[in-house]
């Protein structure tokens, strides 16, 4: 992994970034990378909750570019995401992606979501399945709670959200140790505690909230392009149970499977990055779409 030196701190060397306005929708942040040539398939990376783009996908970035052209965006209220008063959604930020891609001329895409970008991804097949090429789905579920202690684990999100509004730098600082840093691993830096901390933290609390009530079962037998579930075989978030429940609901789909938890992309990238072009590449053969 190449590193920089960012004012003393160490940092990842990212590919190129900018905003860009999404007409109606707010402006976002995003990385693009080109890709071998320009008839590779693009890929639209789409990041977990309490991450970014940048910290979901830094060590995939550059490997994933040697094969496909890459796009990923900050989902709404994270990193450098759309700031809004709405209520969070999971269904705007599929919109904000496909939107995303009408602006750059993608017509054809394939979603790579990881954790909350896996119901990103399947509502961008549901809500916008005409440019859907296939899913890669890593980490995720078609639902993440059940029980009733998941739901009321969830739903007490909601009123922290309230208090986020109007809580100060501190109280926020707090929420980034409590919530994304209590998943964090010896080798995440620094750099990974200043990005957190761009987050806006009401918008992030409603994110958790939106993820606990998000359920694709009842239409999940529906998806009919091709798709990888990419399962983290020691996730102590998503329950494997819950991916492989995912993986059997998806007709023809495969599966592909890392030793690690639920932040294999950035804690066993050595492994999780390998499977995960392994997994794109799948998709697009079973496509006929090859880099």
């Amino acid at each position: 992994m190449a590193l920089r030196d960012g004012g003393g701190v160490r940092e990842p060397l990212l590919p190129p970034g900018r905003e860009i306005e999404l007409e109606g929708r707010g402006t976002t942040f995003v990385r693009e990378l080109a890709g071998p040539s320009p008839t590779a398939p693009t890929l639209i990376l789409l990041h977990g909750w309490t991450a970014s783009a940048d910290l979901n996908w830094f060590t995939s970035y550059f490997a994933l570019a040697e094969h496909f052209r890459v796009v990923a965006i900050d989902h709404r209220g994270h990193g450098g995401g759309i700031r809004s008063r709405k209520v969070f959604k999971l269904s705007d930020c599929a919109d904000d992606a496909a939107a995303l891609a009408d602006m750059l001329g993608i017509d054809r895409y394939i979603p790579v979501g990881y954790s909350m970008g896996g119901p990103v991804a399947q509502l961008m097949w549901k809500q916008h399945r005409a440019h859907v090429l296939g899913l890669v789905l890593c980490a995720t579920a078609g639902s993440f709670a059940s029980s009733r202690e998941e739901k009321l684990s969830f739903a007490g999100l909601s009123g922290l959200a309230a208090l986020s509004r109007l809580a100060p730098a501190q109280a926020r600082q707090w929420l980034t140790q409590q919530i994304y840093l209590q998943r964090k691993s010896s080798e995440w830096e620094p750099w990974a505690i200043e990005q957190a901390s761009r987050h806006e933290w009401r918008m992030v609390l409603e994110a958790g909230r939106a993820i606990g009530n998000f359920s694709s079962r009842p239409w999940l037998n529906d998806v009919d392009v091709p798709t990888s579930v990419l399962i983290t075989m020691r996730d102590r978030v998503v329950p494997v149970r819950r991916q492989v429940r995912l993986f059997e609901s998806i007709t023809g789909a495969e599966a592909f499977r890392v030793d690690g938890d639920h932040d294999a992309c950035i804690a066993n990238a050595d492994r999780f990055v390998p499977t995960l072009i392994r997994a794109v590449h799948s998709v697009c053969e079973r496509a006929g779409v090859l880099p």
